[in-house]
């Protein structure tokens, strides 16, 4: 059986890979999913209305996620946080999701930010207090805390030194080390000269002088900068016992197996659609066998690559495309409306290196679920 394409016929794989759930914790390594929301496709919502969360699928693809061992980065960017995902929402995804976790005893951390904020302009007062509220929300739930880069205070910020004090401030109050986050523009354009420059020489000064400050309260960096030789010689630069989380979802297979001065541990919205076969190449890594884990994990880069392809702030479509493929969810629908931020010859690709991979359960249902999306953009099969 062959598909059609919007250029060329494919013929999908018939047999995928057999990575059943594997339950225990990874062991060489810390890694996080950022995880996805299911929306409700039946709910009477507008474009500027509230968001409309299918809450019993969204919480069931977490399960899958810790599943396989992984741990859930909650009320992230792949959460379509401040693309669909208002603070309300944000919050309540925080504390469900918390809930889970300590039902199945998962690992979690979850997003404190700004996003409650009106649109500006902000003092800097307003986004400290901003970050606390949220801060003080995700410690009530058990989770670690991940202080995600602010809009608003992008905005408000006038140098380094205003930075320096927001964060030094958040980090003296925290009650458990957190999570700093860095996203680059490419993620979000609003971060344009995030840390109070545009040169990232002069970025990562601000941005160690932070954690070196409050070496204590700071469990890990995430990296989004795609930038994997930027995010080496940062890494050999942290302090003893703070954590480097790749958030590199171009360069990830090189970050995570390391080289000899260290490694990078993970926090990746592509391992939300690749978490079985990530995880089986973490516990392949677990052996000490880097070799056997870049054979697993570097085929899955075209992939990742594709779905994070400029503007890189819309991968989340196809990683919801794939969570529909799989079988996740019923429906291909997004918060937002954002399923149409996509062409279809992108989602095409999608399908056929997702396939290629082997990552889907049921390439039968994969393949009727891709002709029935084909058949609405007019390519009859």
């Amino acid at each position: 059986m062959t598909i059609r394409l919007p250029y060329g016929t494919y013929e999908p794989r018939t047999t995928p890979l057999s990575l059943p759930p594997h339950g225990a914790p990874l062991a060489s390594r810390t890694v996080y999913s950022a995880a996805h929301v299911v929306a409700d496709p039946h709910a009477d919502v507008s474009p500027d209305g509230p968001a409309a969360v299918d809450w019993d699928a969204t919480l069931a693809f977490r399960r899958h996620l810790w599943s396989h061992g992984l741990g859930v980065a909650e009320a992230m960017d792949t959460a379509q946080r401040g693309m669909g995902l208002d603070w309300p929402g944000a919050a309540e995804l925080m504390r469900r999701s918390a809930a889970e976790a300590a039902s199945v005893g998962g690992a979690i951390a979850c997003g404190a930010g700004t996003d409650q904020l009106t649109q500006g302009p902000h003092t800097l007062a307003e986004v400290t207090a901003a970050y606390e509220e949220q801060l003080a929300l995700v410690e009530s739930t058990g989770a670690r805390a991940v202080l995600m880069a602010s809009r608003a205070l992008a905005a408000a910020a006038k140098g380094p030194e205003d930075y320096l004090a927001t964060y030094g401030h958040l980090l003296r109050q925290a009650s458990e080390p957190v999570v700093l986050h860095w996203l680059g523009p490419m993620f979000d354009p609003a971060l344009e000269g995030y840390w109070g420059s545009a040169d990232l020489d002069a970025a990562t000064e601000t941005f160690l002088e932070v954690i070196t400050s409050h070496p204590d309260k700071v469990d890990g960096i995430k990296i989004s900068l795609l930038d994997a030789r930027r995010e080496i010689d940062l890494r050999r630069r942290l302090p003893k016992g703070v954590r480097c989380y790749t958030g590199d979802d171009f360069n990830y297979p090189e970050l995570i197996a390391g080289d000899d001065h260290g490694f990078s541990h993970a926090l990746l919205g592509i391992f939300d659609p690749l978490a079985p076969l990530a995880a089986e190449a973490v516990r392949v890594l677990d052996t000490g066998d880097a070799s056997a884990f870049r054979k697993l994990l570097d085929p899955t880069v075209e992939l990742s690559r594709h779905l994070f392809q400029p503007p890189t702030r819309f991968y989340k479509t196809g990683v919801v495309l794939l969570a529909w493929l799989v079988g996740h969810q019923s429906h291909f629908t997004m918060l937002g409306g954002l399923q149409s931020a996509r062409s279809l010859p992108h989602l095409a690709r999608a399908y056929e290196l997702a396939d290629g991979l082997g990552l889907f359960p049921d390439p039968a249902l994969a393949e009727a679920r891709m002709k029935s999306l084909l058949r609405t953009y007019g390519v009859e099969q």
